[in-house]
Formats: C-alpha cells, structure tokens, sequence
C-alpha cells in the first residue's frame, strides 16, 4: 500500500515539475521570440496614433463677409478590440448622435479594426454628452466642416469641400492647395480597460490660407435674385449675368439661376452645380457682330459714317440671310448696321471688305476660340468653325457658327469700356500671406477706334435702337442685343433660343460691364426683350450701391 502511495506521489510531482517546465519554457518563447510582435500588439493596443486635420482657409468677398467657413466639430471614433460590448454601446452611442444602432454595432464588433470612425464632424454637443457616458473604447478629436453661411449666394462660383475638407468643385477645388492646411499627429495612450492616460508625440495642425474674392456677395445676391425673376417671367431654363470692373477684371458677381444651397450640394442635381458663365458655350447672335465692326474699322475700311445700299436679304453661297424685321431696300451707316443690328449689313463689311483671312485674325485677337484664363477649373475655350465653307463667312459675322462663353464676352466688352485694353478676368484679389497676382493684359483696340464703337454702342440703347429697354435713368448706357437660336444634333431647334445683352454704364466713364444670357426663354426670344430688362435692373441697383454719380439728366 505505502509503495502504491509513494508511486502516485511521485507521478504528481512528475506531472507538476512537467508542468512548471512547459510554463517556464513557454515563459522563455514569449520573452525571447516573441517579444517583439507582442510588444508591438501591446503597443498598438495601448497607443493610438490620430491625425489632427488642419483647418481649411476662410473664403472671404471683396468686403470681408465670409462665403465659405470651418465649423467646429467633433470627430468620434472608437477602437473595436477595447470594446466588450458592441450592441450595447451602440445602442447608446447611436442614441446620443442620431445614429442607427445595428450597423454600429457591426462597426463596433469586429475586432480586427484597432479604429473606426463611429461619426465624422458632429456637433460639438452631440460628441459632449456622448463623453460624458464614459463608454470604454471611444475617443473624440476636434474637426472642422464645411459651411457656406450665404447658402446659395455664388454657390456654382464657390464649389464644395467634400467630408475631408478636400476642394471638390468651383473655386474649393481651384484654390484646394491654398486652403488646406497641414495635418497636425499625437499620440493618444490607454490603459489596459481602454482610459486615456496621457497624449504622447502631439505636434499642431497648421491652419490653411484664407482666400479674398473679387465677388461683392451683396451685388451677387442681387443678380441672382433678378435672374430668378427673370426665369421665372419668362419660362427660361436658366439665365446667367456678370458683374464686371472693366478697368481691373475683378468679377463683382457671377450669378447662374436656378440655383442650389451650398451646404446641400449632395442633394444638388449636377446641371444646378455648373458654373455656366465659364464652363457653358452658347452662340452669341448680333453682340458678336463687334469683331465684324471693330475689324473694319481698326483696318481703316470704314468709319462709322460709311454707309451701304441694303437689301432685306443677302445670299452668301447656298444660304439666303436675312435682317430681323422685313424692311426696303435702305441705305444705313456702319453706325446704324450697329445700332439695328443688321445682319445683311455685318455680312456685307465681312465679305466684301475684310474676307475670311482677317475676320479670323480679328476673332483670334479679340480671345475667342481660347480660354480666357480666368482663376475657375474646367474653362472652356469656345468653338471655332472646324473648317470653313462657302457659307461660313455669312454665318459668323452675325454670330452663327461659333460658340462662345459668357466670360468671353464679358471681358471683350469690357476692353471696349475702358479703352481698349483687354484684362484678364479673375475672381481672387488675393490669398492670405501671398503677393497678389496680375491679370495679362493686351491692347485689342487703339482708343480712336475705341472711341467710334463706344459712341456707337449708345446708340444701340435708344428709342431706335434695339435696347430701348436697357436704358437706366440718369445714366448713359452702350451695349448690345443677341438673340441665337440654338444648334442641336440636326440643325437649329425650332422655337429653342439665348437672348443676350452685354452693357456698359456710365457710357460715358464705364464704372460696370454686366452681360446676361437667358436660355430658352418663353414668351419672347429677342435679347432687347427678354435680357436687356434684366440689365437695367442689376446695373441700377449696382450703380446706386456703389454711389456711381449719374452721367445725363433724367428725361
């Protein structure tokens, strides 16, 4: 019996010198082997590296009201493998933020995620009391988001900053470089139960640049609420103006309708997102008639007194053209071609006096066919005639055949305002901490010529022009109709039309060059109807917050 003791005795204390042994060796594999990836497992459970974004620059108007803001909020994250019970702290944590409970918790239960964003920028109150429930394994940092305080005010201009705050569209993603900052790091430690204990390694953020626009959001604002009105009269699909300094290309507005809430631009259909002033093309009509005009008369083949015996109609190869409104046979000055806006007279200077070799040169000097360069992704440069036909030289002196946008037109107009000098058009005086830059110039027009067009111009805004409707009391105003029919995949639509009015005013000193497109307006097509009413009313009003003295007399 005592030798059957002593046996199982011994094999006991086998059993437990064996199993010292193997917890020993064991003991000695893990503080040899693998002491390393278990020091960096330890590490990343015990340590979490988070990014601290920079916050992006302030987009400011020309008078210092901010367009586009960084909002304080707070980012709210968590670390899976710290976290017992997912369904339970989902459960609270989608209560305090508004969230769904069962897609966290799928979120917050799988393990092989150290972090996860459990909600990006929320509001700072939200993410307080969710601190406050103490959950293990959530963390919070601050964050910015986004916000456009004048909602659709130059939303198409301004463009949108995406969850990252990455320029997406628009002037977010043309000056992205600029606004975005440098991301800050640090280094969050916990202890085993998932408390934060200290922040390690912290090094700040640096701040983006702020951006100050050329744009007055109050002339912006003003221009979109008459392009509304003027959509809305007149049926249009849309309608687009300019607001421009013709003696520094500063953009003082630059307004589409219908328009979007910046802060929704998600839910925004994307055709409401495009800036069409700067990416759209359109067939200008009779305002494009000034490269025809202003050729002739800076080749020394007219003046504005040189007249011409015009017929109603005027075949050029396979095509009959004809003026607007039936008339005789009449004989009208290069003055009056332009003040009725007769397209037999601007096909008759084109092909019997310039040609098609200089009408092209004339159309490449004055910047069309090529973008203007303006501070705004995605410019197009316009259309020019693939090749050029019998017919061509009849088409584009009256503005068929060739596309154009509406900046484009804004800044030709604007070189015959101040003189003749063309100036790049822009939409930023300057960023935060950089020496502003300066528009390119070049001289298109001497001033003499210059001078003969402007006078000619005026008389397009009178009781027998074609711009009756333009005229601003107390102002003296030159300008010029357009009324295109639109060209689709198999011709020009019938009844589909853009009326066009481009001015200047005070005429006489021009302080403002504003043009306005109208798309398919309903009612009436012609650019003196439907475009040229728009004019007046955001000159007017622009002229009067900008204390521009009136010019004439009111009648």
């Amino acid at each position: 019996m005592t030798r059957v003791v002593n046996s199982r005795i011994r094999f006991l204390l086998l059993l437990i010198i064996v199993a010292f042994g193997a917890l020993l060796a064991r003991a000695a594999w893990i503080q040899t082997v693998r002491a390393a990836s278990l020091s960096r497992l330890a590490t990343a459970q015990t340590r979490i590296p988070v990014v601290l974004p920079a916050g992006r620059g302030t987009i400011f108007d020309a008078m210092g009201a901010p367009l586009a803001i960084g909002e304080q909020a707070t980012t709210v994250f968590a670390d899976p493998r710290q976290i017992t019970h997912p369904l339970t702290d989902a459960t609270i944590a989608a209560r305090v933020l508004g969230l769904k409970a069962k897609p966290l918790a799928r979120l917050l239960g799988d393990r092989t995620h150290g972090f996860v964003y459990v909600e990006r920028k929320a509001p700072p109150a939200d993410a307080t009391a969710l601190a406050k429930k103490d959950l293990v394994g959530f963390g919070f940092y601050p964050e910015q988001r986004r916000v456009y305080p004048q909602k659709s005010v130059a939303a198409p201009v301004l463009g949108y900053a995406g969850v990252d705050n990455t320029g997406l569209a628009g002037l977010e993603l043309q000056l992205n470089s600029q606004l975005t900052g440098k991301p800050g790091e640090e280094t969050v430690v916990r202890d085993p139960l998932g408390h934060v204990i200290s922040i390690e390694n912290e090094k700040p953020a640096r701040e983006g640049k702020n951006v100050f626009l050329t744009l007055d959001h109050t002339i912006q604002a003003n221009a979109e609420q008459v392009l509304r009105a003027t959509v809305a009269k007149w049926h249009a699909k849309d309608a687009t103006a300019i607001v421009l300094d013709p003696h520094t290309g500063g953009v003082l507005a630059m307004a589409m309708e219908p328009g979007y809430d910046a802060n929704a631009y998600a839910a925004a259909p994307v055709a409401l997102q495009n800036n069409h002033a700067v990416t759209d093309v359109f067939e200008p009509g009779s305002v494009f008639k000034i490269v025809t005009i202003a050729g002739a008369l800076s080749d020394h083949l007219v003046t504005p007194q040189t007249a011409f015996t015009l017929p109603y109609s005027i075949r050029v190869a396979d095509r009959v053209i004809h003026d607007a409104e039936v008339r005789p046979t009449e004989r009208m000055t290069v003055a009056q071609i332009l003040q009725r806006s007769s397209n037999v007279g601007a096909i008759t200077i084109a092909t019997k006096l310039l040609g098609q070799k200089r009408l092209q040169e004339w159309i490449s000097r004055f910047g069309f066919g090529k973008p203007t360069g303006i501070d705004f992704p995605g410019e197009s440069g316009g259309l020019l005639p693939s090749y050029w036909s019998g017919s061509t030289i009849g088409n584009v002196p009256i503005g068929q055949g060739i596309s154009v946008t509406a900046i484009q037109l804004a800044s030709v107009y604007a070189a015959v305002a101040n003189g003749g000098l063309w100036i790049q058009p822009h939409l930023v005086d300057h960023v935060q901490g950089e020496r502003p830059s300066q528009p390119k110039t070049r001289r298109i027009l001497s001033a003499h010529v210059d001078r003969q067009l402007l006078t000619m111009l005026k008389g397009v805004v009178s009781d027998v022009g074609t711009a009756a409707a333009a005229e601003i009391p107390g102002y003296s105003v030159a300008g010029k109709t357009g009324t295109a029919q639109k060209p689709g995949p198999h011709g020009y639509m019938p009844g589909k039309y853009v009326a066009t009015f481009v001015g200047m005013v005070p005429a006489n000193n021009p302080r403002l060059l504003v043009i306005v497109t109208v798309d398919e307006p309903s009612l009436a097509i012609f650019g003196g109807v439907v475009a040229a009413p728009a004019f007046a009313q955001i000159a007017s009003f622009d002229l009067q917050y900008l204390e521009v003295p009136p010019d004439q007399a009111v009648r």
